[in-house]
């Protein structure tokens, strides 16, 4: 290592940024970071090798995570007040959202260790960039509970909260989510985010009803997946959007066929649906 560059950096803890997928997604910055540290604290060190070997960074790694912090931690800050300059990465992304460390940053900051970041990918971003969701006000959920009962009762707690909701979600897990979803959150506009920046990337936006009905006929989905809903519509907009959806279908459709497909379609109560049907083809007829 250039001694030059590795004197550009003090001495502290680096909460330092890395790929969720591509490699490539990486600053110049974070890779001379990398190189120029003594220590690099990381999740699982055969998932952080891999980065480390496609640069050819040598860099001791320590592994730190939830399970051994306890015991893990003291060494890591008699490094660092010893002087030492330590990366903290997470296995993928910006370390610290849904990852461990923040009882490490706690703890340096208590003691009067330097820390800073060094900012890069985060999938939660790069998602909500890609879904075509309001990016004005945002709420970052983590994963959902793994149990129904649990899972739901969390939903119900951002059910009216006036912003892009994000959640983290395990393959496995997606369908039965977008059906509790469905159900608390009513049938709204879902992107699912899937294999962010690798090569089968992609992105499925549907209202829910679509969605579930688009995972049900398929194999359960691989890879990392991030899910963005939309946040809730005022009730001005959803009688203008409920009128739109009954206009449309009352020309084709009979009131009970058209009080059929606008429930499904918007995820309304049925009773809500055919009053307003019942008054739009009265003031037709009027």
């Amino acid at each position: 290592m250039d001694n030059n560059k590795k004197k550009t950096f003090k001495s502290g803890l680096y909460v330092t940024a890395t790929p969720i997928g591509n490699l490539r997604d990486i600053t110049v910055r974070a890779l001379d970071l990398l190189k120029a540290a003594d220590y690099i604290a990381c999740e699982d060190k055969r998932v952080s090798g891999k980065l480390l070997s496609y640069y050819d960074i040598k860099t001791p790694m320590i592994s730190y995570h939830d399970h051994n912090a306890p015991q893990v931690m003291p060494r890591l800050m008699d490094e660092l007040n010893f002087g030492k300059i330590i990366a903290l990465i997470s296995d993928a992304g910006t370390p610290l959202i849904s990852d461990p460390g923040y009882k490490l940053v706690n703890e340096c900051q208590k003691e009067g260790v330097m820390v800073t970041s060094l900012p890069g990918a985060s999938a939660l971003l790069c998602a909500l960039t890609n879904a075509g969701m309001p990016t004005d006000s945002f709420l970052f959920c983590g994963f959902l509970p793994s149990k129904m009962v649990a899972r739901q009762k969390d939903l119900k707690k951002s059910k009216d909260v006036s912003a892009s909701l994000i959640y983290y979600e395990s393959p496995k897990r997606l369908l039965a989510c977008l059906k509790d979803m469905r159900s608390v959150l009513g049938n709204r506009n879902v992107a699912v985010c899937r294999e962010l920046t690798k090569l089968f990337e992609e992105v499925q936006k549907n209202n829910l009803n679509e969605l579930i009905l688009h995972y049900e006929d398929r194999p359960t989905p691989k890879g990392e997946i991030v899910i963005i809903v939309e946040p809730p519509i005022n009730d001005g907009q959803l009688v203008n959007n409920l009128d739109e959806a009954l206009t449309d279908a009352l020309v084709k459709l009979s009131v009970k066929e058209a009080v059929a497909a606008v429930t499904y379609m918007t995820g309304k109560k049925r009773k809500e649906v055919y009053k307003r049907a019942l008054e739009l083809s009265a003031n037709d007829e009027d």
